[in-house]
């Protein structure tokens, strides 16, 4: 069994040998569709996976740029499931019959409601369950994975939420690759420098929606004693209850960093015969903040 994509808008008999222009094994058929939103623009990026009467998945893939699929299967009853993000999840199901085309025409994607947003008002950084950590790689090697330990912040929750603010504080000696002589070497004057700048700040009074779940937060970084604009490509995961039955809200969000940037330059680095970590490092927050008391 295969998959195998190609732009199908039509229902119609192939030749078990030459379906569509293309071989298809004895037994099987051909399944194809459209994916597409409510107007029926394609939805790229939209990714479908076939499971079989036993909920064993037979074949899997994204669509092409059309919104388009095809793939070559047994003949059989199956299981489709579509999934994009900013879309709820569709479900259908579908028989293939052998030497045929079972075409699903257009499969619309209803978009999804967001999740609630936070009340306004004050809200901080829970520690305990919130994480800052990067990627970054070691030159001619392999990755260094990495985080600070310590850190806070404090999110101001406008009524409209484009009018939010945040500040987060990092603790820049708390950088920890659990390697001692690596986090030592990076916190000295070679890279941190944590001696004369013991923090990086950020902060930001841009919150723009991107739809769905996603936003962008874009804001002031401080580090190295230099200040450069950043965003966070962030994906809001809506609002909870702990197990104290506090209230709490949470979001992921990524961006990648230059060094160059903030003059801690990895030229000078390697002409010095020092290889720690490369030019870029990937950032990866992950965050609950729950109401200040």
């Amino acid at each position: 069994m295969f998959g195998l994509w190609r732009r199908n808008r039509t229902n119609r008999s192939v030749d078990s040998s030459s379906p569509g222009g293309r071989a298809v094994p004895q037994g099987a058929g051909v399944l194809s569709g459209r994916i597409v939103d409510g107007v029926s623009g394609p939805v790229r990026g939209a990714e479908f996976s076939v499971t079989d009467a036993r909920g064993r998945k037979v074949v899997s893939g994204g669509v092409d740029p059309f919104g388009s699929f095809v793939a070559t299967v047994p003949a059989g009853d199956y299981r489709l499931a579509v999934s994009a993000e900013g879309y709820a999840p569709f479900r259908g199901g579908a028989t293939v019959a052998e030497g045929e085309q079972a075409a699903l025409g257009d499969v619309t994607l209803q978009v999804s409601a967001p999740p609630p947003l936070p009340t306004p008002g004050d809200w901080e950084v829970e520690p305990t369950h919130s994480s800052i950590g990067f990627t970054a790689r070691h030159i001619g090697m392999a990755r260094v994975y990495g985080r600070f330990n310590t850190f806070a912040g404090v999110l101001r929750v406008a009524e409209r939420v484009e009018d939010s603010a945040m500040h987060v504080v990092i603790d820049a000696s708390s950088i920890d690759t659990n390697v001692k002589m690596r986090d030592d070497h990076l916190r000295s004057a070679d890279f941190l420098d944590v001696q004369r700048f013991p923090t990086l700040e950020f902060y930001s009074d841009r919150f723009v929606h991107k739809g769905g779940s996603r936003w962008a937060i874009t804001g002031a970084l401080s580090l190295h004693g230099v200040t450069r604009t950043v965003t966070l490509d962030a994906e809001y995961l809506g609002v909870g209850t702990g197990m104290e039955g506090e209230t709490r809200a949470a979001c992921r969000a990524t961006t990648e960093l230059h060094r160059d940037d903030f003059t801690v330059s990895w030229q000078t680095m390697l002409a010095r015969g020092i290889a720690v970590v490369g030019s870029s490092v990937r950032i990866e927050l992950d965050i609950q903040v729950v109401p200040k008391g």
